[in-house]
């Protein structure tokens, strides 16, 4: 069976979080930080993994993902990185 991980990256240096879904938290990871060449957070390394969640269905990570998007979800994000 596959897992899913909802996560949230957040950047030190510039201050920036980033939320997003996956099946394979470390190549997700390493993509963000070393292997992209366009996109959002090529613009914000490094990035460190402040938060994880797992899930048994592609469908309800997405839930919960676009969950953290929204305003009450960002003000959660927002708590977890007061606590940093």
């Amino acid at each position: 069976m596959d897992e899913f991980v909802v996560y949230i990256l957040y950047s030190e240096k510039f201050k920036k979080n980033y939320t997003g879904f996956t099946s394979n938290l470390i190549e997700r990871f390493k993509s963000h930080n070393l292997l992209e060449k366009k996109g959002y957070t090529l613009k914000f390394r490094p990035w460190v993994v402040i938060y994880v969640e797992f899930f048994n269905s592609k469908s309800e990570a997405m839930k919960r993902e676009k969950y953290l998007k929204t305003g009450v979800g960002r003000e959660f994000i927002k708590n977890l990185i007061s606590k940093i």
